[in-house]
């Protein structure tokens, strides 16, 4: 029996919306699956009690989770906007460690009342950056949640394809320090949204809504002797000091090579909120990563800076700290002094 529809479940006069209490798992299934294209590495696609995909060794395995209210606010992020940044975030780690995505998991855990239009247009945005990222949707989990409740979890899985893991631990002094694709764009866009301003910049509110990271370089690092790398999920100043820690060395950066980057976000934010974004600003998956100095670093990667003896992450000599968000906590970082 379909759930007894609310006022504010009607959108049109005279009509209702169609809620997930309306169908069925397996006609909501009927409706989204065939949104997703499948690949060679799928032997077994979605609708048995498993997938079956092929792998040449061991399987790298990554997953995120997005909650209406904390990880998006509708009112600036459309269904699309979320299964875009739902596969980016994911996508990215498995580039971070020089793998290729080889499947997506996806669950959704919602209030019985969501509209049914939001899940296939989620689906739909899911499909399309999933296409983007050259890898198949090969299952999920659905389920029912208290009102209000909207929650997506995306689990990644990927192939090094013979290669042995990029990790964060592997840093040594005297490696240059690069990174492929963009730094500060995303922020500058949350932060135009925050303003009201996004119509100033909508380049920059994309970047936000749906983060579209080098993938393809992880790879490629990997194969040009990346020594370290991860994916800039909390902010360039944040993550490079994880690095850092996992490494046991310093991240010495330079303010000239990010100053082309603070010059792009000038116009829109201004030059303070600018660097800001810049160094602190999360959610820009862009890649970070490490190369010894007698190797060229591969094409799509650019010099920040070098690996030294000391901790934590410098620019220009002066020991920066911040940025990023904790969902439990008030951001602290440890305690050293650097």
């Amino acid at each position: 029996m379909a759930a007894q529809r609310r006022p504010e479940d009607r959108d049109e006069p005279g009509g209702a919306v169609e809620v997930l209490a309306d169908l069925g798992e397996d006609e909501l299934l009927d409706r989204i699956l065939p949104l997703f294209a499948v690949s060679p590495v799928v032997l077994v696609p979605a609708g048995d009690d498993a997938a079956l995909l092929a792998a040449t060794d061991s399987v790298l395995a990554t997953t995120d989770a997005m909650v209406r209210g904390r990880d998006w606010l509708e009112a600036w992020s459309s269904a699309q906007d979320v299964g875009a940044k739902a596969v980016a975030q994911n996508v990215a780690d498995i580039a971070a460690m020089g793998g290729v995505p080889t499947g997506l998991l996806v669950t959704l855990v919602a209030d019985p009342r969501t509209p049914v239009a939001w899940v296939e247009e989620f689906s739909r945005g899911l499909a399309a950056a999933a296409g983007d990222a050259g890898v198949a949707v090969v299952g999920g989990d659905l389920s029912s949640a208290p009102e209000g409740t909207l929650v997506v979890s995306v689990t990644a899985l990927g192939d090094l394809e013979g290669r042995d893991p990029v990790l964060r631990s592997g840093a040594r002094v005297g490696d240059l320090v690069a990174v492929s694709g963009s730094l500060g764009r995303s922020a500058a866009g949350l932060l135009l949204l925050e303003q009201g301003r996004e119509e100033e910049a909508p380049e920059l509110v994309a970047a936000h809504r749906r983060p579209r990271p080098a993938y393809e370089q992880g790879p490629l690092a990997a194969l040009a002797g990346a020594s370290a790398m991860l994916d800039l999920s909390d902010g360039l100043v944040r993550d490079g000091r994880r690095v850092a820690r996992a490494s046991g060395v310093q991240l010495a950066l330079t303010g000239e090579a990010l100053a082309g980057d603070v010059r792009a976000l000038v116009g829109a934010v201004g030059p303070e909120r600018a660097r800001d974004c810049v160094l602190t600003g999360g959610e820009e998956h862009s890649l970070l990563a490490c190369f010894p100095a007698d190797r060229a670093v591969p094409e799509g990667w650019r010099v920040l800076g070098e690996v030294r003896t000391g901790a934590g992450l410098t620019l220009d000599g002066q020991h920066l700290r911040g940025g990023g968000w904790d969902h439990f906590g008030s951001g602290r970082e440890d305690d050293d002094p650097s």
